[in-house]
Parts: C-alpha cells; structure tokens; sequence
C-alpha cells in the first residue's frame, strides 16, 4: 500500500517510530483525544506503542495510519487514515486528528480529500464511512464540507473512555464524486 500521499500543503506518510515525540504532544492534549477512542497520553511510550500496533495493522492490511506533515514547515501536525480496511465489501472507516493549533486551517479537509482519492482510484473501494460523536461539531463540519452524507446515529453503538456512546455515521460513494 502507498506510503506517501501528497496535497498541496501536505505530506502525508506512514507512521513512524520515529514521529513518536511529535505525536505524542499531540495526543497528550486533552482537546484533542476528547472524541477519540483514546484517553490523551500521559508518556510518550503510548505513542509508540499505538505507532507499532497501527504498523502492524497495516502489514495485514487492516488498516493504514499516515503522520500528517506540513510541507512548508515541515512540521508533524497530526494523523490520518483508514481505521479499517475491507477488501471484501470495498470500504474503509476513515479518521484523524490535527494539533490544536493547527484547527480550522483546512488542513483536516485537504488530507482527508487525498484519502478519498486514494481510496477510490488506486485502493478501488466503493464507499469510504466516517463515525463521529455527535457533539464533535468541527469534525462534523468537516465531513459536511466534503459532502459525506449523513445516514444516521447508532445509538450506543461503541464503549469509549468507560461509557457507550453514540456515533453519527457518514459515508461517501465512490459514485458521489461524480454528482459533485
């Protein structure tokens, strides 16, 4: 699977070990990890450890996770990718997360934008799904801005942080591009 997507402002690659420190500042942030199914990290060992199993994933091509890096800084400003791959029913569960400091500069939009190319013209999958709390407003918003459709809420569809929640769930088809 491709290792390296390009946009205009962004490399996006494979996670790395190597990106551990980076990441982890990251995921550390409270307001960052509070729609994620992840408490934020208090040591940079969990990064790693989440780095090294998302790796594995993608060598059984479950999943693959990219390190989102700005290209004019080149700065790490936070990851992308298909939580899950099936090959069988041609989808993918997409997510990602952005440095607070970095939110509301279309960054999340334009990375998600080459996954969704990604997705359908090389990976050659149908339908690319999106589960997001319904309180996560600006994560909404994104999927919005990329025309996703909203299907409806699964109530209490997943336990996260020691409580169920629900999840809105999008999606879009590969047949959607061509409406646009």
């Amino acid at each position: 699977m491709e290792t390296n997507l390009y946009t205009e402002r962004l490399h996006l690659r494979k996670l790395s070990i190597s990106d551990s420190t980076n990441l982890f500042n990251i995921w550390s942030d409270p307001d960052v990890t509070k729609y994620m199914n992840i408490d934020n990290f208090h040591n940079e060992n969990q990064a790693i450890e989440i780095i090294t199993y998302l790796n594995e994933l993608a060598e059984e091509e479950k999943a693959i996770r990219y390190t989102i890096i700005e290209l004019s800084s080149g700065e790490i400003i936070g990851s992308c990718g298909f939580n899950s791959l099936d090959f069988d029913n041609e989808k993918a569960e997409i997510g990602y997360d952005l440095a607070k400091t970095h939110w509301g500069k279309g960054y999340a939009p334009e990375a998600i934008t080459a996954l969704l190319d990604y997705a359908f013209n090389t990976l050659e999958l149908n339908r690319i799904e999106a589960k997001v709390e319904p309180q996560n407003i600006n994560s909404i918003k994104v999927l919005e801005k990329l025309h996703f459709t909203f299907e409806g809420t699964l109530r209490q569809s997943e336990k996260s942080k020691g409580r169920f929640i629900d999840l809105n769930m999008y999606s879009k088809l590969k047949t959607d591009l061509k409406r646009l």
